[in-house]
């Protein structure tokens, strides 16, 4: 079904359409890309996906490291033992 000029919106030009390519971004989706939405502040904190990226391995690094230090012992408690 095809759309009388009239119908476009007035910020869309034809001639924008004719760059576009069909299924461009569909190798990147189909490797498993997410996409996520960032707030104004965190974005301009981190421009690119690249920093968002470093951001993101340090924190999980981070993470890991502690989780090893403050993770509970699984040894049994000695009976009458004082708890501070």
């Amino acid at each position: 079904m095809k759309k009388d000029k009239d119908d476009m919106r007035s910020e869309y030009k034809r001639s924008d359409f004719t760059r576009l390519e069909r299924g461009q971004f569909y190798p990147a989706i189909a490797a498993g890309t997410s996409v996520v939405l960032l707030e104004p502040a965190i974005a301009k904190a981190f421009p690119t996906s690249k920093a968002v990226n470093e951001a993101l391995a340090g924190l999980l690094l981070l993470t890991e490291k502690t989780t090893r230090i403050t993770r509970r012992s699984t040894r049994r408690r000695r009976k009458g033992a004082r708890t501070a």
